[in-house]
C-alpha cells in the first residue's frame, strides 16, 4: 500500500504523516509512506488545500489533519 502526504512539509503535514503511519501499523499493513512537497505535483493531483492524504494514488482527504482512527477507517474500507 502506498500512502502519500501532499503538502509543503509544514507541521500539519508532518502530523498527518505520523497519523497515517500509526494507522497503517495498527492495522498491520505493509505500506510505503511518501511525502510529496513539489507544488506542481500537488496541483497536478488536483489538491487545492493541504495537507492531503492519498492512498494508492487516490486522494482521500484534503485540507485537514485526520486522526489515526479516521485514517484506520479509510484504510479498512
Amino acid at each position: 500500500m502506498k500512502l502519500q502526504i501532499l503538502g509543503s512539509g509544514c507541521a500539519k503535514c508532518a502530523t498527518l504523516g505520523q497519523h497515517a503511519s500509526d494507522a497503517a501499523q495498527a492495522l498491520g499493513l505493509e505500506y510505503e509512506l511518501e511525502k510529496v512537497t513539489d507544488i506542481n505535483a500537488i496541483i497536478d493531483a488536483g489538491v487545492m488545500t493541504t495537507p492531503a492524504l492519498a492512498v494508492n494514488g487516490e486522494i482521500k482527504s484534503t485540507g485537514k489533519v485526520l486522526s489515526v482512527e479516521e485514517i484506520k477507517k479509510l484504510l479498512s474500507a
